[in-house]
């Protein structure tokens, strides 16, 4: 039977000054009843019968009698200050508010760069601290910011009849030690939720290797238009192209397609029929670029189109350069619980650099690049640009005449 908080106190109470006053085999013996009868554990009962009722006298005549259940709190010297607090919540900002081990992955290569650009002027007590900061750290730091920031698309994608037989499966599974070259892409329209008329997609690839994403607006989703896209994004690719996967579209699924890839020597694969999990990578960039920035407006007219393909061309510096991404190295089933095990957050930028495939050459050329840029800037920048998009939408826009 369970005893009340109130029994164990009078237990507490009559046993404390006993045990004080026995010998050594005697407060064996009391405590093992006292553990047995109060379900207290065997240190925190031995610590509390010690201490409990025990009288200080403060001066002749009154004295002092002391609860051993009454913990004084803990307080800690605060090792990060206001200064280290203001530096970080800027960052986060400026990094569009991502998670803690991104962030402490990113502080290391975005701390001195934007003190090299006099976007941050701390000195460098709070630089130092900076680097140091913790995952766990920073969550804490965040907490009551990150409260602060706290629709779903449709999908358009119709299927493609021909030539599937041609173009061979790729699952989610066969991605594993890929090298840098081999992309997964996709289609995000711009519909505002009224898939009526024409109306902007952007074409959105990923490297499965590096996490190097690339995109573009079109006028509609019309091969013509997919297809002039794509070899504009490959023509200013860092790396070759080597393969790209697909979902069985009929704006992918075509034979320019075919044709295209085979001339270039570039494998084309697509995922299985209503499986949206063989084209993972893309599906989470669909959200994570293209949706977070662009959003779930509609946009149908020309200058929006072009005012999109400006705001990509911030983001592929911005996303490739600055903001790291963890992968999943191994994934475990324990009964009903799901184990999972991450790499080190780095950027795109960070994995061709350690990628043994690309030559150097082409590393150098991403160096001597990375080094002009400007984080602040160019979220200032890509900020810019939202606002003007957002004047741009359907509701303040008259749609495309149709023909």
């Amino acid at each position: 039977m369970r005893l009340t908080m109130k029994e164990r106190k009078t237990i507490t109470k009559a046993l404390s000054e006993q045990y004080r006053r026995a010998s050594k085999k005697d407060k064996g013996n009391l405590l093992n009843q006292f553990v047995e009868a109060t379900g207290y554990d065997r240190c925190y009962a031995r610590r509390l019968l010690r201490n409990h009722g025990r009288k200080v006298w403060a001066c002749p005549g009154v004295a002092l009698e002391g609860d051993a259940r009454i913990r004084r709190k803990r307080v800690g010297l605060r090792k990060y200050g206001d200064e280290v607090f203001k530096a970080l919540k800027k960052i986060w900002e400026l990094l569009d508010f991502i998670s803690s081990k991104r962030l402490a992955a990113a502080l290391s290569e975005v701390v001195p760069r934007l003190v090299a650009f006099k976007e941050l002027k701390i000195n460098k007590a709070v630089q130092k601290q900076l680097l140091a900061i913790s995952p766990a750290t920073i969550d804490r730091l965040l907490r009551d910011e990150r409260k602060k920031h706290t629709l779903k698309g449709r999908a358009t994608t119709k299927p493609g009849t021909l030539l599937k037989h041609q173009i061979p499966f790729r699952t989610f599974s066969d991605w594993s030690d890929v090298e840098p070259g081999f992309f997964e892409m996709d289609l995000v329209g711009h519909d505002g939720g009224k898939a009526q008329g024409d109306y902007c997609f952007t074409l959105d690839l990923v490297d499965v290797a590096t996490g190097w994403t690339e995109q573009a607006a079109v006028q509609n989703k019309a091969q013509i238009w997919v297809f002039d896209a794509l070899k504009d994004i490959r023509n200013r690719l860092p790396f070759p192209m080597l393969g790209l996967h697909s979902d069985n579209g009929s704006e992918f699924i075509n034979h320019h397609m075919l044709a295209y890839c085979s001339e270039c020597e570039i494998t084309f694969t697509r995922s299985r029929p209503y499986q949206k999990n063989d084209n993972c990578y893309i599906e989470q960039k669909n959200w994570s670029t293209v949706r977070r920035n662009v959003g779930y407006a509609r946009y149908d007219t020309p200058a929006a189109c072009a005012l999109i393909n400006q705001l990509y061309l911030c983001l592929r510096d911005y996303n490739n350069f600055f903001m790291p991404s963890a992968k999943l190295k191994e994934k475990k089933r324990d009964g009903a619980k799901v184990h999972k095990l991450y790499d080190t957050p780095q950027t795109p930028y960070q994995r061709i650099l350690a990628s043994n495939t690309i030559s150097q050459k082409i590393k150098d050329q991403l160096t001597r690049y990375y080094q002009k840029l400007n984080p602040a800037e160019l979220h200032r920048k890509i900020r810019q640009l939202q606002r003007q998009l957002d004047k741009l939408a359907a509701r303040n826009q008259k749609p495309l005449e149709q023909s």
